[in-house]
């Protein structure tokens, strides 16, 4: 991935392959510019800082682009004495941003597996989420991400991967309509083939589905 190194003491800076990032300054600008063309004055003490503020939220609600999820997954654990069944994590909360509107999208993720010689450190499916879900994102292709990604690394048997979330872009602009939840899933390998493992990965996350309010 191509890299930036920022000017200051913030975090260095990512950019998606193929990205020419612009600059620091001119990304405050650009803030500075959408303030003006909200109706706002830039310039009066309330906003005088906003740019910067906004542009070291970017370096957070984007920072998946500087991490790489197979690295991530890549340490796996073999001595499991034998455990062949499901494992499942469930409720793994995440916040994103449409890449339509730029607007919040607020949900959860569920993710199953079955083993079949190493198992992955819980930590590191939760790290796999925050990955994709801090860059520009539309809920089914991230749903896609987790699970692909899961699947190619650790070569599990199946995999299967339930996302629930709340998008912003219909809840507070456009069509406004609250309470509304997309729920996305990938199923692979035996989670897809088989309907009994499916069954049992979904009884497992049902009483977790549509229990919190976002």
């Amino acid at each position: 991935m191509s890299k930036h190194v920022a000017t200051d003491s913030s975090p260095a800076e990512f950019s998606a392959p193929g990205t020419e990032r612009p600059s620091r300054e001119e990304a405050r600008e650009a803030v500075r510019t959408l303030i003006r063309w909200a109706g706002d004055d830039a310039d009066r003490e309330g906003l005088l800082d906003t740019p910067d503020r906004v542009v070291r939220s970017y370096e957070e609600y984007y920072s998946g682009y500087g991490q790489d999820p197979i690295a991530i997954l890549k340490r796996t654990f073999e001595e499991t004495d034998g455990y062949d069944e499901m494992v499942v994590l469930k409720g793994v909360e995440f916040s994103s941003h449409c890449e339509h509107h730029m607007a919040p999208i607020i949900g959860r993720v569920h993710i199953g597996y079955l083993p079949d010689k190493s198992v992955v450190g819980i930590s590191k499916l939760a790290r796999i989420v925050d990955i994709f879900a801090r860059r520009l994102q539309i809920q089914e292709k991230m749903t896609a991400q987790i699970a692909d990604t899961l699947n190619e690394v650790i070569q599990p048997r199946g995999v299967g991967v339930v996302v629930e979330a709340a998008h912003h872009c219909m809840t507070t602009r456009g069509i406004q309509k609250q309470g509304v939840m997309m729920v996305t899933s990938r199923m692979l390998g035996t989670f897809r083939s088989d309907p009994k493992t499916r069954r049992e990965f979904l009884a497992v996350i049902e009483q977790a589905l549509g229990k919190a309010s976002y």
